[in-house]
């Protein structure tokens, strides 16, 4: 009887394996092809010149490192579930794509599953129970189902039961708050003290407002460390559920002044954006910031897949109504999509003379103001459908990100009229805007930021902003690019305006989609190996700590 349960054991261990792509050796063809996916992904060393911070400031970076790999842990829990299940995996460049994805699901490629015996990933990975109906959510009479900060579980009895953060994430948020405890006593400045100790409080509480506004505050100290559940693009159902993931970030001070003057301008930016009155009505707050850092360490969500190269925080409504955003722009991360994939792209597409008009100073005023972009319009609609985050659901993410690309261009375009911006020219922003736009929307249509790409791009084609000339590369009409960018930013503040999740979401069906001769210029790209974003060697052995 033993023998025979040993050779049950036996052959469920092989049809696990089975499952995980191991039942046969893969050919050298498609080892080759998940080396060629890892590719995709051009390596890059996160690391900064760190002389100038004090021994306290080193040490609270290796804890701060510590804490990223801890939420890195969680996320996985979030995105996928057991991460281990990825060691299983035969190949060796499958296993590491896995690791890039934090799943078997190509991020840049609509989420497709690349390894053997998977499934499409479920559309609210693990906040939800995958056999949880619509209909059931809706009748679930426990409020806190909506919350940000809390998953669904079945009880016993198989009933839906809400669960929040701080319970579902115990054990990692205890070593979390542990570690935090040793940062707070070894912090010198002030605000990042309060921002430390806020924080701790509210990952025990899944309270975070508090410590929202203690981060707003924390505006001079060098070193800055973002940490918790933020961003909502994993939940693919209702768009409520936030993600964790870590930013250990180190200020660029020169860089940073060069853009403190733009922050007193934001209430005129607001009252010039290219749309009725009506949905321009709020006053964004002028307490935020815009400062410049380079980046030494992304974990969780922000890791996952293509990289974020700048950050608008916090997104919470009433914190912005307050007080504004905090605008990160991370120059070193931004510098190398520059030089490794937008330029490249940019070479081979555009028309020769035009290319002569794309550069890293307009790359960064575009991504900077793109930031920018997200505190202003409007966060309540006009028709009473409550936020904008709210009224449009899961449909929010990507016109949010529509919204932040066109007005972020439209107001790099309005500062160099006003001669606000000096450093680059009117067309140098449109064709570095484009050639970025180009590079954006290999993230696919799968995803929030690639379907806002999308949308952007037939809307500027169908406007005649640009086409393509005799010798297949894209030609900008400079006239019609601007008339394109008000025409667009208009139309988007009036969808977020009045809550329309129906226009929304049709339109964005319609016009989220890469059309067939685009394909073909991104079937070339992609054929001559040009990566489609980056991955980091990064931590303490890289910085040299």
């Amino acid at each position: 009887m033993k023998r025979i349960s040993f050779i049950c054991l036996i052959l469920c261990l092989i049809a696990i394996t089975a499952c995980n792509g191991q039942s046969t050796p893969q050919s050298q063809e498609k080892q080759d092809a998940m080396k060629s996916k890892v590719d995709d992904y051009a390596l890059v060393e996160l690391k900064t010149d760190l002389s100038s911070l004090s021994q306290n400031e080193k040490e609270l970076l290796r804890i701060f490192l510590k804490i990223a790999q801890i939420t890195d842990d969680i996320y996985w829990k979030q995105a996928y579930g057991n991460k281990m299940d990825m060691d299983t995996i035969s190949s060796r460049w499958a296993r590491e794509f896995a690791q890039i994805n934090y799943g078997p699901w190509d991020r840049l490629n609509s989420d497709k599953p690349f390894v053997l015996g998977f499934d499409a990933k479920p559309a609210g990975a693990c906040y939800y129970p995958k056999d949880m109906k619509d209909s059931e959510f809706k009748a679930l009479k426990d409020e806190s189902k909506n919350s940000p900060y809390t998953v669904l579980r079945r009880d016993k009895a198989g009933k839906l039961i809400v669960v929040p953060y701080h319970i579902e994430y115990k054990t990692e948020i205890d070593q979390i708050c542990s570690l935090l405890d040793k940062s707070i006593t070894i912090a010198d400045n002030e605000g990042l003290k309060n921002y430390l100790i806020a924080r701790k409080k509210a990952l025990q509480t899944d309270d975070y407002f508090a410590s929202d506004l203690a981060w707003m505050d924390m505006k001079q100290s060098r070193l800055d460390f973002v940490l918790g559940p933020i961003e909502n693009y994993e939940d693919g159902i209702y768009g409520k559920k936030t993600a964790f993931e870590s930013f250990i970030l180190v200020k660029d001070e020169k860089w940073s002044r060069d853009l403190a003057k733009f922050i007193q301008l934001l209430p005129q930016m607001q009252r010039n954006l290219p749309c009725e009155a009506k949905y321009k009505k709020e006053k964004p707050g002028t307490d935020s910031d815009l400062n410049v850092y380079d980046v030494l360490y992304y974990s969780g969500d922000c890791n996952a897949g293509g990289k974020t190269i700048a950050i608008n925080l916090p997104n919470d409504e009433k914190v912005q109504l307050k007080k504004g955003t905090r605008r990160l722009q991370l120059k070193n991360a931004m510098q190398a999509k520059f030089d490794k994939i937008l330029v490249p792209i940019a070479n081979e597409l555009m028309d020769k003379e035009q290319l002569k008009k794309v550069n890293f100073t307009a790359f960064f005023s575009d991504v900077t103001f793109h930031e920018v972009a997200h505190g202003l319009g409007i966060k309540n609609t006009i028709t009473k459908k409550g936020s904008v985050r709210s009224a449009l659901g899961n449909q929010f993410s990507a016109w949010e990100e529509a919204k932040a690309d066109v007005l972020g261009l439209y107001l790099v375009s309005s500062l160099i009229d006003k001669g606000e911006i000096t450093n680059i020219t009117e067309q140098e922003a449109y064709t570095t805007f484009f050639a970025g736009l180009i590079r954006s929307v290999r993230f696919g249509a799968g995803e929030a930021h690639g379907q806002a790409n999308m949308m952007c791009f037939n809307y500027f084609e169908d406007k005649g902003a640009f086409a393509k000339g005799k010798d297949g590369r894209y030609v900008i009409d400079y006239d019609k690019f601007k008339e394109a960018i008000k025409g667009w930013s208009a139309f988007i503040l009036k969808v977020e305006g009045d809550g329309n999740y129906a226009l929304a979401k049709t339109y964005k069906e319609k016009h989220g989609v890469i059309r067939p001769e685009l394909q073909k210029d991104l079937n070339h790209i992609n054929s001559l190996n040009i990566p489609k974003d980056v991955r980091f060697a990064q931590g303490a052995q890289v910085l040299g700590l």
